[in-house]
């Protein structure tokens, strides 16, 4: 006797069928990595010999008796909070300046954008010549007009600043989405702007910002995260001012110069891969998620994040 279904219950795994793509995507690479990690995070594993219970012992671990977690927080967070400001402070100008271009704005905009395009590792390469405190042409100009250059990567005063220029470089990607959000902005409201007798910063406070908002938000954001997960550009850029070479088998302590370039991402890659330490690996890992997720939730909140109540 074939099974018949009630309306309710077939609509029911009509949607299911529909949603059934986004569910096996977040089950498979969300809920399932994430539980994971934290049962590892209780685990004692080494990739070799199966897992063995042990309590909080990887997080006594991390949070006191690691060394180089602190530092490595302090830098990450450094590198969030200053990072994130500047980008989108220069992707914003920058995206007012191409679009006040009168002529030539497809060659600014390219101009702008091509740096971001470059592949990370080959970007930090040129990058930390051009600082070389010795050779570099930077060092060379500033010596020319009087001004006696930093040694950038290799200070560590200067290592996290550099780091930043490093980001300031690649802004094209916000460039364009300002650019984007900057052109959809109603004409109609700078026409009764005008009318009323905004000026130019008028017109921004009033007019362009709240229309931008959602954007600004969306950068602010999605910058927290990634930078959150910053380690290409500051270990090859480590690696590289040391003078160290990079080649097969080589293990390199990350962090040049004093630690000031190691982040919590380089840590985590250290304990779990080099040191086979997978529980304190994981342990990283949640605490990198919980900060990320937290810093998401107070942005997102209305009225006290960047998005106002009507949005």
């Amino acid at each position: 006797m074939a099974l018949t279904l009630s309306r309710p219950a077939r609509r029911r795994l009509r949607t299911l069928g529909f949603l059934s793509p986004w569910l096996i995507g977040f089950s498979a690479f969300f809920a399932y990595p994430l539980l994971a990690t934290v049962y590892f995070s209780f685990m004692h594993y080494n990739q070799i010999k199966a897992p063995t219970f042990v309590g909080l012992r990887n997080w006594k671990y991390v949070f006191q008796d690691m060394p180089l977690f602190g530092p490595a927080l302090w830098n990450t967070l450094w590198l969030v909070v200053i990072t994130v400001a500047l980008r989108v402070v220069f992707g914003l100008s920058l995206g007012l300046l191409v679009t006040k271009i009168k002529t030539g704005v497809g060659f600014f905009r390219t101009a702008f954008y091509l740096p971001y395009l470059a592949p990370p590792v080959a970007a930090t390469v040129a990058f930390v010549f051009l600082l070389n405190p010795g050779t570099g042409p930077v060092n060379e100009v500033l010596s020319k007009i009087g001004i006696d250059g930093p040694n950038w990567f290799n200070d560590a005063a200067w290592a996290k600043p550099s780091l930043v220029m490093l980001s300031l470089w690649g802004i094209g990607d916000l460039m364009v989405i300002f650019m984007a959000a900057l052109l959809d902005v109603p004409k109609e409201q700078y026409e009764a702007a005008d009318l009323d007798g905004a000026g130019a910063w008028g017109k921004f406070r009033y007019v362009t910002w709240p229309s931008i908002t959602p954007i600004v938000m969306f950068a602010v954001v999605t910058g927290v995260v990634q930078t959150m997960q910053y380690y290409t550009q500051a270990l090859v850029a480590g690696k590289i001012a040391s003078g160290v070479s990079i080649g097969p088998g080589s293990v390199i302590q990350p962090g040049y110069p004093d630690h000031s370039t190691l982040t919590v991402p380089q840590l985590v890659y250290s304990m779990g891969f080099q040191n086979f330490n997978t529980g304190a690996a994981c342990v990283l890992s949640l605490v990198l998620f919980a900060i990320a997720m937290a810093v998401t939730m107070l942005l997102m909140r209305k009225r006290s994040g960047l998005l106002s109540a009507e949005d």
